[in-house]
């Protein structure tokens, strides 16, 4: 799994804990259980 994450970060310019961040970012937004102002808050603080 970690192969095939690898080469879509790879695809996608990023390294592979950015890429896993976005995968785990998307899905908890998809779900409801960030909302998007979150999301832009935690990315500031980054």
């Amino acid at each position: 799994m970690l192969d095939a994450i690898q080469r879509w970060a790879d695809d996608e310019l990023r390294s592979l804990n950015a890429q896993i961040e976005y995968v785990l970012r998307d899905a908890l937004r998809k779900s409801g259980r960030i909302k998007k102002a979150e999301d832009s808050d935690d990315n500031a603080a980054s």
